[in-house]
């Protein structure tokens, strides 16, 4: 079962849960959350609960050394079929290069994860050269900020509820891509749903967050698609005014994720608006709500010189030619480009 660092999160819990289970696994990657959802799927449907005792070793690699690790996974189970040696912060693991011998000829009896963070490990060097053709690799990698609201759309599938477009988007803009953050603040809106409701709406996201269900970065884009002058700057003056609500660098990146997928809707084979939608991967409610209305009122090249105005603004917000200005002051200068 050997197979590369592309692998998908999916592939690997598909496997799992058909009892394909590899002899061992080099997860990696600068987003835990992958990491450890996996870690903890393969190490609970490995092994039955009355298997656990005997059969299933944590380790960490700042407190062990490889030789200890393969000792542990050369032993044999105990009344079951396998056993688990989870090796966790494999990144402080000094001795790595030691589990290359191992990894070449592994004990087929013993499902060995090492769970590489904060980074990629060089899949260069011997040991992962092994661990691919006799396991699994797989690199954990940072969503970007236009694949989060899928990802809660998927959260929530999964958990047989629904969330309004408005509401994935303002929880995304208030939490960020750290995913095991996001997925902390989604259980506490299932929990604080109210019974025989299904379905999380902007309300209740902004009960918990604090966020304006008026005033966010999801309603900017909708008052810039259609040139509403008066929504955008009122949203400019409540983020000016509620600073703790506000970051330039995140408002930043969704409006130039917003505009960038403007400039590609001009290239969607199908100008319809399921076309554009199914070109963009977005549903058709949201392709409609802006993205289309956004197309019509901005052509090509300006939607071309907002994203260039919006990458100087992200410099100038970084002090890059001594600008001093602040963030609310250089996102209303902003927002004057975009809509004149």
């Amino acid at each position: 079962m050997a197979k590369e660092a592309g692998l998908n999160y999916m592939d690997i819990v598909k496997d799992v849960r058909a009892g394909k289970f590899a002899p061992i696994y080099l997860l990696m990657g600068d987003e835990d959350y992958y990491i450890d959802m996996l870690s903890q799927f393969i190490a609970d449907n490995a092994l039955k609960a009355e298997e656990r005792d005997f059969n299933y070793d944590l380790l960490y690699g700042a407190e062990t050394r490889a030789n200890d690790i393969i000792n542990v996974a050369r032993q044999y189970p105990m009344m079951a079929d396998r056993r688990v040696v989870l090796v966790r912060e494999f990144q402080s693991l000094n001795d790595k290069d030691t589990l290359a011998a191992y990894a070449k000829n592994p004990t087929l009896s013993t499902i060995l994860i090492l769970c590489h963070k904060h980074g990629k490990y060089d899949t260069r060097r011997a040991l992962a050269q092994e661990i691919k053709r006799q396991g699994v690799v797989f690199e954990s990698k940072r969503l970007y900020d236009n694949e989060l609201p899928p990802f809660v759309n998927n959260y929530m599938q999964r958990h047989q509820k629904t969330i309004e477009p408005a509401a994935a988007q303002m929880l995304c803009d208030h939490v960020g891509s750290d995913l095991s953050r996001l997925v902390a603040e989604m259980d506490k809106l299932l929990m604080a749903l109210p019974q025989g409701e299904n379905r999380v709406g902007a309300r209740l996201v902004e009960e918990l967050t604090g966020m304006s269900k008026d005033f966010n970065n999801f309603e900017l884009h909708n008052a810039l698609a259609v040139r509403d002058v008066y929504k955008a700057n009122q949203i400019v003056k409540y983020f000016d005014s509620n600073p703790r609500t506000f970051a330039l660098p995140i408002t930043l990146s969704s409006l130039f994720n917003f505009f960038s997928d403007v400039l590609m809707a001009y290239f969607a084979p199908s100008q319809t608006d399921d076309g554009i939608a199914q070109y963009l991967g977005k549903s058709t409610w949201v392709a409609r709500r802006a993205l289309i209305p956004a197309r019509r009122n901005y052509s090509g090249k300006k939607v071309m010189d907002i994203l260039s105005e919006i990458r100087q603004t992200d410099a100038k917000s970084k002090g890059v030619g001594g600008c001093k200005s602040s963030p609310g002051d250089l996102l209303k200068e902003l927002i004057f480009y975009i809509l004149h």
